[in-house]
């Protein structure tokens, strides 16, 4: 078996040189992963807490997760479903119209279930017709340790999805790198200010473009983009502009079932959902780009 790599994965921006198959892989990545909790630099948020002490950090997030969710999915994309989706609570945004806040602004949300009880329940949804295994949240990335645990449980077969809201780091990549067969990504602002003013996120597009080509060369990627009252020019437009610059022929989910969730009556605009207006202004604009819509 080969060695460990000597270099701090903190530094790393590419994979480590491990051992080939992808439970292997994910069983001693997970190893290095648990040391960088002590010095927590899964995403672009760079907090540097020791997560083994402390549920400090932007995620409030400790060193081992729970589950608000482990179930059968019919909701995704049609290429996907059925999906046993898998969500772990905590995140590093704090979008205020979540429609999980109560679960993705608190880490400690749920059911405490190890690795391989967990991949044990997806083995049987596998078994009995779920054709996808997705490893959502809140935000799966500031759980790496127990996310990689997962996958060196699951079958090499299984098809595995990540969706992430991108805003992880290089050391992050790093440790993913060849573990999933599609990326699921949520788009969220097409503006920094917009992505600082409803869910307290900096230097937004920068982390989620350069997180975006680098899925893009993972394999299948699925760009989501739901779409806001009022932030149809602001938000949607920049993202189907730099879609089909950046990305383009890549598949992308147009999400119009905006609801005023969690705190969306802090912001005016989020007090409503989306109107038929709003919905067909969007759809002329992915015909403008001429974008990839999928169902």
């Amino acid at each position: 078996m080969t060695a460990l790599c000597p270099m701090p994965i903190t530094m790393m921006t590419e994979p480590p040189p491990f051992a080939t198959g992808r439970r292997e892989l994910a069983r001693q990545r997970a190893e290095l992963a648990r040391r960088e909790l002590a010095n927590c630099r899964f995403c672009a948020h760079d907090c540097q807490v020791d997560r083994t002490q402390t549920q400090a950090g932007i995620c409030h997030a400790g060193p081992e997760p729970c589950l608000h969710s482990a179930q059968i999915d019919m909701a995704d994309e049609l290429e996907l479903v059925p999906v046993y989706a898998i969500a772990l609570s905590g995140c590093d945004m704090r979008c205020a119209y979540c429609i999980t806040g109560a679960q993705s602004w608190n880490a400690q949300a749920g059911l405490a279930l190890s690795p391989a009880e967990l991949a044990e329940r997806a083995r049987r949804a596998l078994a009995g017709g779920a054709r996808t295994v997705m490893i959502l949240g809140g935000e799966p990335t500031i759980h790496l340790p127990y996310v990689l645990d997962v996958v060196a449980e699951l079958p090499e077969t299984a098809r595995l999805a990540f969706k992430t809201n991108a805003y992880g780091s290089a050391s992050s990549r790093a440790l993913l790198h060849g573990l999933f067969d599609l990326w699921c990504v949520d788009y969220k602002f097409g503006n920094d200010t917009c992505a600082d003013r409803l869910a307290q996120i900096p230097n937004y597009n920068r982390v989620v473009q350069e997180n975006l080509v680098w899925a893009a060369r993972q394999g299948d990627l699925i760009v989501r983009h739901l779409l806001m009252p009022e932030h149809v020019e602001c938000c949607w437009r920049p993202v189907a502009a730099w879609l089909a610059a950046a990305l383009p022929g890549v598949k992308v989910g147009l999400r119009t079932g905006f609801w005023p969730a969690w705190q969306s009556r802090r912001h005016a605009e989020l007090r409503r959902t989306v109107t038929p207006a709003q919905i067909q202004q969007a759809q002329a604009i992915a015909n403008e780009y001429a974008l990839r819509l999928i169902e």
